[in-house]
């Protein structure tokens, strides 16, 4: 009898040691899975990746408004919006976004969004990528702690409207209130899926 409450005894003391130390496993299980989590949190985004969240902000913010005016008062007056508004709001994001913020084209409508030497390079670059069907990437350059950010603003249908051809693809008013309003125009004769021009960004290093 006393040799039977010796081994239920043994027996208790090691499923209570067996126990403990599955629990202490488990603890530590758990610490590691809470630090990985911990970890993770701290990626940030790459250049590209914070180029292009400044690039499709300022797209919206342009986009809302331009679509907004165009369907509430038509082509003209959107035309008009564009002529007015257009710079102003790209400025405001850039104020937002702590960078320079441009939309700039080898075809300008705006003199003010003419391309210079480096951005007109780029715009040759992703026409060719375009045309060869290939990925579309940005382009990154880094000079000393500046990051310079460039992707395409390739047209759609809606472009054409006031892009497409003069000879019949663009509205007679419209043609009519494009050259009363950008005298030098040259931004058009444009088809679908054609590079327009491109985003030119420029932002501190982190």
């Amino acid at each position: 009898m006393k040799y039977s409450l010796y081994t239920i005894a043994l027996f208790s003391i090691m499923l209570f040691s067996s126990c403990k130390n599955e629990k202490k496993e488990t603890n530590i299980s758990s610490e590691k899975i809470v630090k990985i989590e911990d970890d993770s949190s701290k990626i940030e985004p790459s250049y590209a990746q914070i180029g292009l969240d400044m690039a499709f902000s300022t797209k919206k913010q342009l986009g809302k408004n331009l679509m907004g005016t165009m369907k509430k008062k038509g082509a003209i007056e959107a035309l008009k919006f564009c002529n007015v508004k257009a710079i102003p709001l790209t400025d405001s994001m850039a104020t937002v976004h702590k960078a320079t913020i441009k939309r700039v084209s080898d075809k300008t409508r705006n003199p003010n969004n003419k391309a210079n030497q480096t951005e007109l390079k780029n715009i040759e670059t992703f026409k060719k990528v375009l045309a060869n069907g290939e990925e579309i990437s940005p382009i990154l350059e880094t000079v000393n702690d500046s990051i310079y950010f460039y992707y395409p603003i390739v047209t759609n249908g809606m472009c054409l409207k006031c892009h497409g051809n003069p000879t019949g693809g663009i509205d007679a008013k419209v043609l009519s209130a494009i050259n009363k309003l950008y005298p030098t125009d040259t931004a058009t004769g444009y088809s679908k899926n054609e590079v327009r021009g491109i985003w030119s960004i420029h932002f501190k290093a982190k």
